[in-house]
């Protein structure tokens, strides 16, 4: 049962709280500045008036945000929230055809975007239903003057400054129900869908992961790297969201492929609180100067998004003294369902279902599997989305007739009840009719001590059916043979890779998943 703040009808109700609360705190920082919560609430108050009375959006309009982690995407973000729209994230790495299709698929009327990418956005615009343009340069909340100068737009700067001239407004009544944000997937099957998320969603999953995270996490102590995207669902609702919620700094990490940089970013600060995925954790923990850092205060490092492996987790214990604690979610749920429990973590697991979320693990049919079977993992809890937007036939495959929704996910359960995740049922490779799972050949091979990365497939062989196949990134010298002797020691022979490939790196998103897809064309 989720317990909702008193007071608190909308994620409006739930940001402007917060804000107040704790005003005189660091609120967020990046680029080497830093902005209290009360700065943070007088921007996104000014930017919510603008919204309102010059661009003129009522409640329920899209706003499209476009922008990597600046101090102005959370602004944005409150301030969209505040005046009643809809947030639509949107990767900045997106080409015109990506951007073209969310922006016309959401039916999006206003765009937050950074100046650098303006020129991609007027080549599509006159295919959209935008019209209400801001624009803003990384270095602008430091110097005004970068803020951009271009035609049919107004800068970050200008809109605030226009808001603060303007009244206030009554903020629109906001249903839990009500839509608040379009989380579109990454469309790695056909075309990328939003997934719909109300207030109560989000809100739900704020709650269930405060609840999770427990009480050693303090009001107003903590200061969180982000280095994780905020239009990514998971840094958007635990970071810009849940631990913003207890007064965390949140130290935004505009670049974190710039490891040098990365760390020179953190020299100054004490951190408590980290939020990453594996390539991330591998890449920080084997670079020589991650290491002179004072982990002293650090207590909880987060991973989601894709698989932990053993190695990434052996690496970052070993420099910061601090377990990794394992989530799974979706942007389909808000997005967390699981989460270990920091201190009492369960290593290879992404922990129990959070208060008030049901899980269970389904066969082809929807059946449930018998104890000690693996399935899909299916999910029904306050998080779960409203539907696809606009495409409810979409919605009628994920969700079944008491109300669970099939995430595509292999799970097993331990015997504590944890959830482990075996694999993506679209990645499992059969080879002569034995199920082999990609993570499991990947935790093998990243174990060798001069594989970093490694990533499998599964191919057509006219033999087995399909035969499975490796791509790696290594440290040091090695054969191709020496890493398949090493796999026949930990391996049954159908899991030995038939072949391995050395890259000098693996195809990733921009959230630094790697992209299994483009290997088996490869």
């Amino acid at each position: 049962m989720i317990t909702y703040p008193d007071n608190v009808t909308c994620l409006a109700d739930y940001i402007e709280s917060v804000l107040q609360k704790f005003a005189d705190r660091p609120a967020y920082t990046a680029l080497g500045q830093t902005l209290t919560f009360a700065e943070i609430d007088r921007k996104s108050s000014a930017l919510a008036r603008y919204f309102v009375h010059e661009a003129k959006l009522s409640p329920g309009t899209k706003v499209a945000i476009q922008l990597p982690n600046l101090i102005q995407n959370p602004i944005v973000v409150y301030a969209a929230l505040r005046a009643g729209l809809v947030v639509v994230n949107t990767n900045p790495l997106y080409t015109e055809r990506e951007m073209k299709h969310q922006f016309t698929d959401s039916g999006a009327k206003a765009l937050v975007i950074l100046g650098d990418l303006l020129p991609k956005f007027t080549s599509i615009k006159d295919d959209t239903s935008i019209e209400t343009v801001i624009t803003t340069s990384a270095t602008e909340l430091l110097d005004p003057n970068t803020a951009p100068n271009l035609d049919g737009t107004v800068s970050f700067t200008r809109a605030v400054e226009l808001g603060n001239t303007l009244p206030a407004f009554e903020r629109p009544s906001i249903a839990l129900d009500e839509l608040a944000m379009l989380q579109y997937t990454g469309g790695t099957t056909g075309v990328s869908k939003g997934a719909a998320l109300s207030n109560k969603n989000v809100l739900a999953n704020c709650i269930q992961m405060l609840d999770r995270i427990g009480e050693g996490f303090k009001d107003g102590e903590e200061v969180l790297v982000c280095p994780l995207p905020l239009y990514h669902i998971y840094a958007f609702t635990v970071g810009m969201m849940a631990l913003f919620a207890k007064g965390t700094q949140i130290i935004l990490i505009p670049n974190p492929r710039d490891i040098d940089g990365f760390i020179q970013t953190l020299k100054p600060h004490k951190i408590s609180a980290f939020m990453g995925i594996n390539t991330l954790f591998v890449g920080l923990g084997r670079h020589p100067e991650f290491a002179k850092l004072d982990f002293s205060k650090l207590h909880l490092t987060m991973s989601g998004g894709t698989a932990l492996t053993q190695a990434a987790v052996s690496i970052w214990r070993d420099v910061t003294g601090n377990t990794i604690t394992e989530g799974y979610g979706l942007s389909e749920t808000a997005p967390v369902v699981s989460f270990n429990i920091p201190g009492k973590e369960e290593i290879g697991t992404v922990g129990h279902e959070l208060e008030g979320t049901e899980v269970a693990l389904l066969d082809s049919h929807d059946k449930p599997v018998a104890d000690g079977e693996s399935g899909q993992i299916a999910v029904r809890g306050p998080q779960v989305m409203l539907g696809y937007w606009n495409r409810d036939d979409e919605t009628a495959k994920v969700m079944t007739q008491d109300g669970f929704f099939k995430t595509g996910d292999i799970g097993i359960r331990t015997e504590s009840g944890a959830i482990k995740i075996v694999d993506r049922l679209k990645d499992m490779i059969i080879v002569s009719g034995f199920n082999v799972y990609p993570n499991e050949i990947e935790d093998v091979l990243t174990t060798h001590p001069s594989v970093m990365e490694a990533a499998v497939v599964g191919k057509p062989d006219e033999k087995t059916g399909e035969r499975v196949c490796a791509f790696i990134t290594v440290s040091s010298d090695v054969s191709t043979q020496d890493v398949i002797d090493f796999c026949k020691q930990h391996l049954t022979n159908y899991k030995i890779p038939k072949s391995i490939t050395i890259l000098d790196e693996l195809p990733k998103s921009t959230v630094g998943k790697i992209l299994r897809r483009e290997l088996r064309s490869a």
